[in-house]
């Protein structure tokens, strides 16, 4: 059985294209999914437009924000049954063997492989997964928010677990895409003060910081940034995917205060780090995500906490990928998803 697939073919730009795959085989312990939604990723985007940073086993099945339903289950594999909805963290191919797989930190194997990249993501009809990194999914959570787990505990670990907000702190967020919205609305949900900055063509998705109860700012944040006491905001949350933001970052934040970068960026700094050190600032960088994460950002979507509707800019067959992906490009949605079946 073959079904459509969004393939990332070559390293030039625009190197994607739909092609009939195969369904895949598993092993003992994977399971076969489904994929009911997927969402379109700004990596999947990068890597649509070349100016990725990260190594890419073409040729690839993009997609790594997915969920949907097990239609086979390997040998060697107990707690999952067929008909079960899951959504599926990233991290497909890791070593058992490394320090931080062995401290429940996978997620900083530096020989970790992710779907979309480096294995065969979920941009189509059937995907082979490790039933080891699978969540259960509750009937009352529809799979086109569902699907949306994984940059949603990109946020949670950007913002809950790797910076210290408290409630009444005021935080800036750089970059209105997918992740700065989610990360905005994760501090919010802290008992943040939270103010959204991008430029005048992010007035689209700004508008949709605005329903999380953020603040919007077009341009120089600095007045925001001074308003409680002339010091600065408590701290940064840098999405963007720009170097030149942690700049913006260090002269935001108060002294004392934090930064948690989780924008990608390939441009050198450019710049000195000096106030980084006058200023007593925590750097912190935030990668991906890991088990427990996700049991939580799931009972925060499940209950209605953690709303992801307001991002989500449309549901486009996977054969229209093409339009899904221009609409996310050209800023005229935060979120797109796509429907294999």
């Amino acid at each position: 059985m073959k079904s459509p697939a969004v393939v990332n073919f070559a390293p030039e730009k625009g190197s994607v294209e739909i092609r009939e795959l195969e369904r895949p085989v598993i092993g003992e312990e994977d399971v076969l999914l489904e994929v009911e939604n997927v969402g379109v990723c700004g990596s999947d985007l990068h890597q649509w437009t070349a100016d990725h940073s990260w190594t890419v086993n073409y040729p690839v099945v993009l997609g790594h924000e997915f969920g949907g339903r097990i239609v086979e289950v390997g040998s060697r594999v107990s707690g999952w049954k067929e008909g079960e909805r899951v959504v599926s963290e990233t991290a497909a191919v890791i070593d058992q063997n490394n320090p931080m797989t062995r401290q429940g930190r996978y997620n900083l194997d530096p020989t970790r492989k992710g779907f979309g990249y480096g294995v065969n993501g979920a941009m189509t009809r059937f995907v082979r997964v490790p039933a080891r990194i699978l969540h259960h999914v509750p009937d009352s959570l529809p799979m086109e928010q569902a699907c949306l787990t994984e940059p949603c505990c990109v946020a949670y670990n950007a913002v809950v677990r790797n910076a210290r907000i408290e409630p009444g702190d005021r935080v800036i967020v750089l970059g209105p895409g997918t992740i700065g919205i989610l990360c905005a609305a994760m501090a919010r949900l802290c008992g943040a003060q939270v103010a959204v900055v991008g430029l005048p063509q992010d007035a689209g998705r700004l508008e949709v910081a605005r329903q999380y109860g953020c603040e919007v700012v077009i341009g120089d944040a600095t007045a925001w940034a001074m308003q409680r006491d002339a010091m600065g905001c408590d701290g940064v949350i840098d999405a963007a995917g720009a170097s030149i933001t942690l700049k913006i970052a260090l002269e935001l934040v108060r002294p004392a205060g934090w930064i948690s970068k989780v924008g990608w960026g390939p441009q050198p700094l450019g710049f000195n780090l000096d106030k980084l050190v006058q200023k007593n600032v925590t750097l912190q960088g935030s990668f991906s995500h890991y088990w427990p994460i996700w049991e939580r950002v799931i009972a925060l979507m499940a209950s209605g906490q953690f709303d992801v509707r307001p991002v989500i800019g449309g549901v486009w067959p996977v054969t229209d990928w093409h339009t899904a992906f221009e609409k996310m490009h050209h800023g005229e949605v935060v979120k797109s998803v796509l429907r294999p079946l």
